[in-house]
């Protein structure tokens, strides 16, 4: 690897001599500039052409070689500029200072110009294959977010093909997977603020649960349609049988899992919705009988959202209730069926619970009240 033969070098000292024995050593092969003050040598290296490299005298009037160092560091427009500091003062403890202060490399005076000339040539190289690295960190990491990107829309779609095969078994529709899933958001966006809870709620898993949420009903593709679709109520047997969609979906979930060299995490997350979404905060939920924090938050959020949204839609066996019935059938639920804390996030947002049903409302649908 060779510098490029038109690099750009900056050339500052208060010496006119010193100005033009370098300029004419170094014209030949690289554009040279020159300045003879600290402050004009500031504005031209962040000025075009951008200087590749600096050869800055150390004693200089008014502004000296290292306040110069310090500002060209300061500005993001020249602070990867490397730096030669010249200097008149040969001695080892002059070196170690200017090197410490950060510069690519350190000449004294009087120069001999082949060694300029290497030294020169070298740190061009190194920057050379600096910036090619950083260039190709950049297109490292353009791939990379562009293939995490095309992985999340993969995830999505995969996400929303399995819950619409659920959805189609009972006669749920898309509506059904936005507003439970902007539910959740919601919730736990809401959830986030309470200490208590911040610990797990963060950006990520709201986004990985968020992402999850609608397969919580995966579990249904494995119920009769005489029973997912019974217009009226159901037997004790029938019931009993309605309940094992939830082991059935986190049953399905772990086993397209097995063959994994880790667990995604969106999964998991999944596979608890969907097991443990019809838990009770006082017990007497399914399928486990879990009871208060026992069950995980992820569940506690779904169980909440799926409810409400229950609630406000019609089904099959039920017309939608208007927005307050449901909202008072929430509330009474409090500490018993749901979760008081997410109840109560619930319940102080609820305009916006309501306007999320409102918006995205089956079209076949008569508007809740």
């Amino acid at each position: 690897m060779i510098a490029p033969p038109q690099a750009t070098l900056l050339i500052v000292d208060d010496a006119a001599e010193n100005l033009a024995l370098l300029g004419d050593l170094l014209y030949p092969t690289y554009r040279v500039l020159a300045a003879n003050s600290g402050a004009r040598a500031l504005r031209m290296a962040s000025g075009a052409p951008r200087p590749d490299l600096i050869l800055l005298d150390v004693m200089m009037p008014q502004m000296g070689g290292y306040e110069v160092f310090e500002r060209l560091r300061a500005d993001p427009l020249t602070r990867d500029i490397p730096v030669i500091f010249l200097t008149a003062l040969d001695s080892p403890e002059a070196e170690l200072h200017g090197l410490t202060a950060g510069a690519a490399d350190y000449l004294t005076k009087p120069i001999r110009p082949n060694l300029v000339l290497a030294r020169v040539r070298t740190q061009l190289e190194v920057k050379l294959a600096r910036d090619w690295l950083k260039d190709q960190n950049a297109f490292l990491e353009a791939e990379i977010a562009r293939r995490m990107m095309e992985n999340e829309a993969t995830q999505a779609v995969a996400i929303r093909a399995l819950a619409h095969l659920a959805e189609t078994r009972d006669g749920e529709t898309g509506n059904h997977i936005r507003r439970t899933q902007a539910f959740v958001s919601l919730l736990a966006n809401r959830l986030r603020a309470d200490p208590r809870f911040a610990a797990t709620l963060d950006q990520g898993y709201i986004d990985l649960l968020t992402r999850s949420a609608p397969l919580h009903d995966i579990g249904k593709v494995g119920v009769p349609d005489a029973i997912l679709r019974k217009p009226g109520a159901l037997s004790a047997e029938e019931r009993r049988i309605m309940q094992t969609h939830a082991h059935i979906g986190a049953d399905a979930i772990a086993l397209a899992q097995q063959d994994l060299e880790r667990p995604l995490a969106f999964l998991t997350l999944a596979q608890e919705v969907a097991r443990w979404h019809h838990e009770r905060w006082d017990g007497r939920g399914y399928p486990d009988g879990l009871a208060g924090e026992a069950i995980p938050i992820c569940a506690r959020i779904m169980s909440l959202a799926d409810v409400f949204d229950a609630l406000v839609s019609p089904r099959v066996y039920k017309p939608a209730l208007s927005l307050a019935e449901a909202r008072a059938i929430i509330a009474a639920g409090r500490g018993t069926q749901f979760d008081p804390d997410v109840t109560d996030a619930f319940l102080a947002d609820f305009t916006a619970f309501a306007a999320i049903a409102e918006g995205h409302r089956d079209l076949a649908a008569a508007p809740p009240q």
